[in-house]
């Protein structure tokens, strides 16, 4: 734990580094303005389509046939909820990659400047490496949610899988983002693997951010921030340099 508050205190204090703050920012309003015009102009065929998809479930799909007028209301209704609760995590996701490709380079190239000088950049990965890992994660992300959409109606549980789905995307991609240019290949496939655990649990932290209005424009970049940190203090501690104490920065 102390571990991952090293890396969220650090992350707060480069906000100051000109230039961060916009980068933390934009990625959602452009996820924002995509999924906001989608959702304006086709939200009509697209409550059609998850309609004629649910129609096929066994035990729901035969509610919404005649002779089931309130029920059919009901879940239509649940349906119009389902689709805005599917739009967070669509914000969240499109933020995330947009931050893995182009604003996480920008961080870590601050981040690396100011805290992690020391370390040796031996380049264990690359620009083509991060995209093809993205879209990868981005991937399996979308089919396990399709997978699991009957789940969203349970009261509750859609926010959980949205928190869940969310922290395992940004675990996967800024794992790779954060060591690709100072760790080599065994320490950028050996160091993720080692810390799942905790990373885990900072992926999930900042993932709560997502619910909070606001921070909710900042949470996917600040996340990408907190992992830069806490995998660049891990690689330095892993070629046997201390752990700084945070009070003392």
């Amino acid at each position: 734990m102390q571990r991952i508050l090293l890396a969220a205190g650090r992350a707060l204090r480069s906000l100051a580094e000109p230039g961060m703050l916009w980068h933390l920012l934009w990625p959602t309003l452009v996820a924002l303005l995509l999924w906001g015009g989608l959702a304006i102009g086709y939200w009509s065929e697209a409550a059609q389509a998850l309609l004629q998809l649910m129609r096929g479930w066994p035990l729901v799909g035969g509610w919404f046939g005649n002779g089931h007028e309130i029920a059919s209301g009901l879940l239509s209704f649940a349906l119009q909820v389902v689709m805005l609760l599917l739009m967070l995590p669509l914000v969240y996701v499109t933020a995330a990659m947009l931050v893995s490709v182009f604003a996480i380079g920008f961080m870590l190239e601050r981040v690396a400047a100011r805290d992690y000088r020391e370390l040796e950049q031996r380049r264990g990965g690359s620009l083509i490496g991060s995209v093809t890992n993205s879209a990868g994660a981005f991937v399996i992300f979308l089919l396990v949610a399709l997978a699991t959409l009957p789940l969203w109606f349970v009261p509750g549980l859609g926010l959980l899988l949205s928190l869940t789905l969310g922290a395992w995307l940004n675990k996967q991609c800024y794992a790779y983002d954060a060591l690709m240019n100072h760790a080599d290949e065994t320490e950028l496939a050996r160091l993720p693997r080692e810390r799942r655990n905790e990373m885990w649990l900072l992926a999930l932290g900042c993932g709560l951010l997502g619910f909070v209005p606001l921070l909710n424009l900042l949470a996917p970049a600040f996340t990408g921030l907190c992992c830069v940190h806490y995998l660049l203090e891990a690689l330095r501690q892993e070629r046997g340099r201390p752990i700084k104490d945070i009070s003392a920065e």
